[in-house]
């Protein structure tokens, strides 16, 4: 049986070359945790005060839906007091890809600098990704089982995409977060050659592939264990779009709120990735991971829908736009194709 076709195929990018993943060079910091594990906590990224002020704006955005949720009672964390949120935690309508506090993270100095410090320019690109918001104690909600993926196209193998997040509440065993597959990255490249007859089941996108038992096995044998990532209030979280991960859903009281936050070079990204981009901004669209633009959200795959029918509370536009900075200004790619005209 022929493998079905993503809904969205995208082109190839540079592979990146600022990290020695040889293991000859020595960075003393957070980039030898990605050569070495394929992930990195970059700790205090933004301060515990910044990230409770983002806390407070999402819990805030919450309750403004007038649905009912209010942030000091538990009794409200269920459907119908809140905006319809993905079982994973995912929220990527709603217009929040453009939300002023979606853009208050990702402006973060302090966010943009691990990124420049990373990839040795200040020439970047931001993704116009999503925000994850996992209540605690939701029983109207089937539960998370693991979905171990990468975010990568197998068919090109390297390192060509570091993924992240802002964490803003304490992330602890039970909070909830992301589980990594420790060292995956390294066999990336090995394991796909293996298992490269193996059929796949439909994905959105070639940039992503589902592990199954089998290779979830060839890797156990590989002697590569799980990894539950926690981190603290403000931390930036990093890792290689070759490691194998997924997320968790809390099993205590604690809200979990991340802010996805990706960034690449410009240089990576074509002229028609950066018209796209633009328009993309301009019209308050979200896209994944890729800084690029190049894959914008499948909307009918992911439009709310509350009791069968499409959620009349999305409208795809933030409640409250942002106003950018001329330095998250330039994150959007705008001034750069601009500079080409």
């Amino acid at each position: 049986m022929p493998i079905p076709n993503p809904a969205n195929t995208t082109h190839d990018t540079p592979e990146l070359d600022c990290i020695d993943f040889s293991g000859k060079t020595v960075y003393g910091d957070f980039r030898d945790d990605i050569v070495r594990d394929g992930f990195a906590v970059v700790k205090n990224a933004l301060s515990p005060e910044r990230a409770q002020h983002y806390v407070q704006e999402i819990h805030q955005w919450l309750e403004d839906f007038g649905l009912g949720y209010k942030r000091d009672d538990p009794s409200t964390i269920k459907e119908e007091c809140l905006p319809i949120i993905h079982q994973k935690g995912l929220l990527q309508a709603y217009g929040i890809p453009h939300e002023s506090f979606t853009w208050g993270v990702r402006s973060e100095p302090g966010v943009i600098g691990v990124f420049e410090k990373l990839f040795n320019t200040e020439d970047l690109l931001v993704s116009f990704d999503a925000v994850n918001v996992s209540l605690p104690n939701r029983r109207d909600l089937p539960p998370v089982k693991p979905w171990a993926h990468q975010d990568q196209d197998p068919l090109r193998p390297g390192f060509r995409c570091i993924q992240g997040f802002v964490n803003l509440n304490p992330c602890g065993d039970n909070d909830g977060g992301l589980m990594v597959l420790k060292g995956g990255h390294l066999v990336s490249k090995e394991y796909h050659e293996a298992f490269k007859n193996e059929e796949q089941e439909f994905r959105w996108t070639n940039e992503m592939y589902l592990f199954k038992d089998t290779g979830l096995k060839w890797l156990e044998e590989k002697g590569l264990e799980w990894v539950k990532v926690n981190c603290g209030p403000g931390d930036l979280v990093l890792w290689d779009s070759r490691a194998p991960h997924y997320n968790v859903a809390p099993t205590g009281d604690m809200a979990r709120f991340v802010v996805y936050t990706a960034y690449a070079p410009v240089s990576t990204a074509t002229k028609e990735d950066l018209i796209q981009k633009k328009w993309l901004f301009e019209n308050t669209k979200g896209h994944s991971h890729w800084p690029q633009g190049f894959q914008p959200f499948v909307e009918q795959f992911i439009a709310p829908k509350r009791n069968g029918e499409l959620d009349p509370h999305n409208n795809w536009t933030p409640r409250q736009k942002p106003v950018l900075s001329e330095r998250a200004f330039k994150l959007t790619g705008i001034p750069y194709l601009e500079a080409m005209s």
